[in-house]
């Protein structure tokens, strides 16, 4: 029977409170057991009654709210987690120096639990280097820490230290769990996040999204490509605790948090940031869709229209992971290829050419631009399907093929 999961919400006082209220709606559509516990400045920005009434709880604020006065110590014995969100600026000072004068503070200290922290301040008291000191010290101690995010602030500046949105928010804390979960801690939620491999420190470098080659100063050749399969690649790798480099052609997308993104426009500038990368790569997932040519002389103004025909010469863009797997010591190589007929035979055919352990294909009608996909995998051992999903769940099992074609490679 799987075991249920169970967290401890605490809410700080700061205007990003009320968003809370969303994040513990969302966790407990997943099937999440909330716990509210609100410092008294929280409640100046929302109130316990709506928190109660979310989570069907009675909120925990006071330390005498138990006949015994024991909250603090049996609050977080069943719980998978502790979660702050909002964590104002004086509160991660509490923690950071073992502070106890509220029930919320007392609680995370006697916790027997992790700490998951969202930070969420003015961008001042974000750079400010008491608050750095801080931050740095819990993470020190063994905190996770959420955010901040970017953007404007409530006080009509803008930058560093707002909370993350909830469903971010959401989204971190249910891959926590689930990466406790991979090491047999509580149940997983979906069968194919399930055995998830443990990629802590090994290093993975993915390509995404359409490269654009400029034809003139506006003008230039692209591709439909969304970015979303390879993005989720690299949401996957950083949720089994692979060091993830992402490059990544222009897409409208949020990289995934913990990635490090190397943005690019043409398949030259592709082809050089692999280069720079690779040296230091333990896997290659090449997912961008590289154009295949480019305009061999670009104008560097835009090219007015005329009656007469134009013709442009288009030559050969560099072949990325021909290059790559072709390296004296490569990377372990996953191709991907989209195909528009004849999928297995072009599949099979390009793996061979590629000289890669593995190449994943799809139907490009199936798949660009949509939030769901499947996949042949090609390898030594014949095909293998993948089948329809979301390309968040497909690209957890492809990497759980990844890692077993990669752990069996090295122990030979």
């Amino acid at each position: 029977m799987k075991q249920s999961r169970r967290i401890v919400l605490g809410i700080t006082g700061g205007i990003a409170a009320y968003k809370a209220a969303e994040l513990a709606r969302l966790l407990l559509k997943q099937g999440i057991e909330v716990q509210v516990a609100m410092t008294e400045a929280a409640t100046h920005f929302i109130t316990p009654a709506t928190l109660q009434a979310l989570t069907a709880r009675p909120v925990w604020i006071d330390q005498w709210q138990d006949a015994q006065g024991m909250t603090h110590i049996h609050g977080s014995r069943s719980a998978d987690a502790i979660v702050i969100a909002p964590a104002s600026a004086d509160f991660i000072a509490k923690l950071a120096n073992g502070q106890a004068d509220d029930l919320l503070s007392t609680l995370c200290l006697a916790r027997d639990c992790p700490l998951l922290v969202a930070p969420a301040m003015n961008r001042q008291m974000w750079a400010n280097a008491a608050t750095q000191r801080n931050v740095q010290r819990l993470a020190a101690d063994g905190a996770t820490l959420l955010g901040p995010d970017s953007g404007p602030q409530a006080c009509g500046e803008e930058g560093l230290g707002r909370m993350l949105e909830a469903a971010e928010l959401a989204r971190d804390v249910l891959a926590f769990l689930e990466g406790k979960t991979a090491r047999g801690d509580v149940g997983l939620k979906s069968d194919l996040q399930s055995d998830l491999p443990d990629l802590r420190g090994v290093k993975i470098l993915i390509t995404a999204g359409p490269t654009y080659e400029a034809i003139d100063a506006v003008r230039g050749i692209t591709n439909r490509s969304s970015g979303k399969m390879g993005y989720a690649v690299a949401q996957a790798a950083l949720e089994i605790g692979a060091e993830v480099t992402l490059v990544s052609g222009s897409v409208a997308l949020t990289p995934p948090r913990g990635a490090q993104v190397v943005n690019v426009v043409s398949a030259v500038e592709m082809f050089e940031a692999v280069k720079r990368e690779v040296a230091r790569a333990d896997i290659f997932i090449g997912v961008a869709a590289v154009a295949d040519y480019r305009v061999a002389q670009t104008s560097t103004q835009k090219i007015k229209k005329s009656d007469a025909a134009l013709t442009l010469q288009l030559v050969p863009n560099p072949d990325i992971l021909a290059y790559v797997a072709a390296l004296p010591r490569p990377p372990f190589c996953v191709g991907f290829a989209a195909e528009s007929e004849k999928l297995r035979a072009h599949a099979a055919a390009k793996r061979k050419k590629k000289n890669v352990p593995l190449l994943a294909a799809n139907l490009a009608q199936d798949a660009i631009g949509n939030d769901d996909n499947e996949l042949l995998l090609f390898d030594a051992a014949g095909e293998h399907r993948l089948p329809r999903a979301d390309k968040l769940d497909l690209a957890r099992a492809l990497l759980r093929h990844v890692v077993t074609l990669y752990q069996k490679g090295k122990k030979k």
